[in-house]
């Protein structure tokens, strides 16, 4: 007999995590944030900035550095994502889909190494999530 294999853990990538919420934004102006300063730094990291060609490296103020390997402008954007102290690489992926007059704005985290670090970045994914909403919405639409 099989056993249930853990949620999140995939069958040749690690774990994964993804989190998305629609917010009452068209598409445009939620791309335009995240890929801003301020977007950035939110869930890249302080002084991030992403060139929008694959195999563009990039490094935070607090030394993550991944490169770019898909930049769709408007839709998504894919990266590696190495912590500081890491030996190994994650990636992440950003996404904005229109959804009628909205948006959905997504991340999604593949090659975790462990259930553990799957929760720790839903918590991460969560709360950029909260920072976006109140960046951009009024306090009674968040």
């Amino acid at each position: 007999m099989t056993r249930p294999r853990p949620t999140g853990l995939t069958k040749d990538a690690g774990y994964e995590i993804g989190v998305s919420r629609t917010l009452p934004l068209p598409p445009g102006t939620v791309w335009r944030y995240v890929t801003g300063p301020e977007g950035l730094a939110l869930w890249l990291g302080r002084g991030a900035e992403i060139t929008p060609e694959r195999g563009s490296a990039y490094r935070t103020g607090d030394g993550t550095t991944g490169e770019v390997r898909g930049y769709h402008e408007g839709s998504r954007i894919r990266i590696t994502h190495r912590p500081p102290g890491s030996d190994r690489d994650s990636t992440v992926q950003m996404t904005v889909t229109p959804r009628g007059e909205k948006s959905v704005l997504g991340f999604h985290q593949e090659r975790l190494t462990s259930a553990a670090e799957r929760e720790d970045r839903r918590r991460h994914w969560r709360s950029v999530m909260d920072e976006v909403a109140g960046a951009l919405l009024p306090e009674g639409n968040r």
